[in-house]
């Protein structure tokens, strides 16, 4: 494996930054917010204009004539069943965020809307909810889709590696097994190293309060570090058994598990408030939708928007490459058309259930029951899953099911981006070597632990911003090299005929 440019290459690079984040936390600290700052003022516009962009590519491609072409060659079925294909789908692309700011993401809002929004008011908790499915509704998957479907097409039907620098061969033909190629590839190690370090920190914090609200146990940096340690020894146990039996029951059991809290939330809770509110924000979701994708605000004040959406974006599009290639490998034998409407539909969809049974019940709690759940979460936003089930029958039974899950989805996330990341530096190996595997899985556990110490959540949220910024244009010429192969192949069939 020392042979190999781009895994050499890569790990040299994230292993600087290690070093840079233990001898000097400070520096790494002020650095990144440099950057950050930076990178939101000069091309918060291009994250926003690209979001939309990449929906409206993945809505006219199902519905052209390419929507036909299968992920594979002609006679190829899928290798996973619906069930099997949503559940890896949920627990790579969503997972951990989602039980994160379920209840955290509404009630923030509520409590600190924009400057043109009244706080705690009734428009706020509308604002709240909007936004919220904005933020983890249509656009996000729009991103994974663009990525995986790129890999998928290239790989399976054209047979190239899987990586991302294959699916740049009608711009860059033979060129893409050279330097610029690599760079391509190396590019996605970057991004997907510090997109994934972002979740497993968020993740961290939420069970170390989980543990702290339930048993006592300490909350503080010292306490999340030993959780990166004990949750990394899981992930790569996993992650060494293998996509089949590791992830893929993982996941199965995670969304069995997830189906239940809901399910129990539904029926427990406020249902007729809770149903009420998936109905009114799905209406003002879709009426909205433009005006949303577009919104920087310049004029009344861009800092919440700074602050939510553009970090949102960059976030989905540094996870991109890890979700893009996990994706990718799970989908073979899939038409576009089938590819695209289930990736786009049925996880949004799943979203919006989460986001209106547990951002529902929270904002009753809060609008009708007067509770204060709100001012703590504004003082620390991964208590408020926990203070919400105080509040329900069986509250520690719930709690210890959210922990459960929320381990559960840490060690899918991590072990599915150790298998990804192992693709990427084996030269597109669909089995990755078990030491590229391991050196991948520390390697992504020292950075959350690095980006924790220097400067805790603001830390993690810079850095994804800052390795976002050259995928973002990459994604995009790779909607322009897809569309010239879709075209390249059409033109060949028709010639065949």
């Amino acid at each position: 494996m020392f042979q190999d440019k781009v895994f050499l290459t890569s790990l040299a690079i994230v292993v600087v930054f290690v070093l840079a984040g233990v001898i000097d936390p400070e520096l790494l600290d002020r650095a990144s917010a440099v950057l950050h700052g930076a990178i939101i003022a000069h091309f918060g516009w291009a994250y926003m204009l690209s979001g939309f962009f990449f929906l409206v590519f993945c809505l006219v491609l199902a519905l052209s004539r390419y929507g036909e072409i299968k992920l594979g060659r002609d006679h190829e079925k899928p290798e996973y069943t619906y069930f099997g294909w949503f559940s890896m789908l949920f627990a790579a692309g969503m997972g951990i965020g989602l039980i994160f700011w379920g209840v955290a993401e509404p009630l923030s809002h509520y409590m600190d809307p924009p400057e043109f929004i009244q706080p705690e008011t009734g428009q706020a908790a509308t604002f709240a909810m909007r936004y919220s499915f904005f933020h983890w509704g249509l656009h996000p998957w729009a991103i994974y889709i663009v990525m995986s479907l790129g890999i998928a097409y290239f790989s399976f039907r054209r047979g190239m590696p899987p990586l991302i620098s294959s699916c740049f061969y009608p711009m860059l033909g033979n060129r893409i097994y050279g330097p610029i190629g690599n760079f391509i590839d190396i590019m996605a190690v970057f991004a997907t190293i510090f997109g994934i370090a972002t979740s497993l920190g968020l993740g961290a914090i939420q069970i170390n309060s989980g543990l702290e609200h339930l048993y006592g146990l300490p909350s503080s940096t010292g306490f999340t570090l030993l959780i990166i340690l004990v949750t990394t020894l899981l992930f790569m146990i996993s992650a060494a058994v293998g996509l089949d039996k590791g992830i893929q029951t993982l996941s199965k059991t995670n969304i069995l598990l997830a189906f239940a809290l809901l399910l129990f939330m539904l029926v427990a809770g406020p249902t007729s408030y809770i149903l009420n509110v998936f109905t009114d924000t799905i209406g003002g979701y879709v009426g909205n939708m433009l005006e949303m994708s577009l919104a920087v605000n310049p004029f009344l004040g861009q800092e919440w928007y700074k602050n939510w959406t553009l970090f949102y974006w960059a976030w989905w599009i540094a996870w991109s490459p890890f979700v893009g290639i996990f994706v990718a490998r799970i989908s073979r034998g899939r038409t576009i058309r089938e590819f695209i409407s289930g990736a786009l539909l049925v996880p949004t969809l799943l979203t919006f259930v989460w986001f209106s049974v547990f951002g529902g019940a929270s904002l009753f709690l809060e609008l009708e029951q007067g509770t204060n759940i709100g001012l703590a979460v504004q003082s620390d936003v991964s208590t408020g899953l926990f203070l919400v089930f105080d509040h329900f029958p069986g509250a520690l039974i719930l709690s210890n099911a959210a922990l459960v899950l929320l381990i559960v989805f840490f060690v899918t996330s991590a072990d599915s981006a150790t298998f990804v990341l192992g693709i990427m530096t084996s030269k597109g190996s669909p089995n990755p070597s078990l030491a590229k595997k391991i050196t991948w899985g520390i390697t992504q556990s020292s950075v959350a632990a690095i980006l924790l110490v220097s400067g805790g959540l603001t830390a993690l949220q810079r850095m994804a911003i800052t390795a976002a910024l050259p995928f973002n244009f990459i994604l995009l010429f790779m909607c322009y090299n897809i569309w010239k192969a879709l075209a390249s192949e059409a033109r060949e069939s028709r010639l065949r005929q």
